[in-house]
């Protein structure tokens, strides 16, 4: 199975129009950040937080308003995506509190061990299982002991009785948020080449195995599930 690079979903484009795209969708995206404030909120005043796959930087700039004295390392693999995450933190005034990487975790420079960490929409790209299972073992060895991690996944079990149903609900969230069928057609055909769906009681599994404590159900809207999860 042929491992795509994001940069191949995130190219300059896709970085320019990405929020435009799913602005219809922002109470989602907004549940979702909101949950993650509350999983963090009584982390120190100087807490340290991973974000992986911080893309355009929306949880980064979330979680900055809400705790000023947080700081934040930006991990992104497509460069497109990473520099509108630098321009926007950039432009809120918030560029002495966040340093970036462009490239996946394991490149990463080593540093002192983070607080909590962030990987938002980012492992379902992860196509092998045993892959998926050493990106979050990799975010386990960069946290402290009961360090926190808030990850959000497309999460279905492909051969459950709900999976169909859930995915139409899924076409038809994106219809709303404004693709046409052709887009839809594309959207398929994208998913199907670049995404690795996993049941929540296997993703759950496959978190546990890489170091964390079971996770804690957070989230859930359609096909995307979110869990909180403490390092061991």
């Amino acid at each position: 199975m042929t491992q795509p690079h994001p940069s191949e979903f995130f190219g300059p484009e896709q970085a320019e129009t990405y929020e435009a795209r799913f602005a219809k969708l922002a109470a989602l995206r907004d549940a979702l950040l909101l949950v993650t404030r509350t999983a963090f909120h009584s982390l120190p005043d100087n807490a340290r937080i991973l974000c992986v796959g911080a893309g355009t930087g929306l949880e980064i700039l979330d979680l900055a308003r809400f705790r000023p004295g947080w700081t934040f390392h930006a991990v992104e693999p497509a460069p497109a995506m990473l520099d509108k995450c630098r321009i926007a933190v950039a432009t809120a005034g918030m560029g002495d509190r966040c340093t970036f990487h462009e490239g996946f975790l394991d490149s990463a420079p080593e540093a002192e061990p983070f607080d909590a960490a962030t990987a938002l929409l980012v492992s379902h790209f992860i196509l092998e299982r045993s892959a998926r299972q050493a990106f979050y073992a990799e975010i386990a060895r960069r946290l402290r002991p009961d360090g926190r991690l808030v990850t959000a996944e497309l999460v279905s079990d492909p051969g459950g009785e709900d999976h169909a149903g859930i995915m139409e609900t899924w076409y038809d969230t994106l219809r709303y948020a404004g693709a046409d069928e052709a887009g839809i057609e594309a959207y398929k055909g994208s998913f199907a080449r670049g995404v690795s769906l996993l049941g929540p009681g296997e993703h759950t599994r496959l978190i546990e195995q890489a170091g964390f404590f079971r996770p804690v159900p957070l989230f859930q809207a359609v096909l995307m599930r979110g869990w909180l999860a403490r390092r061991i």
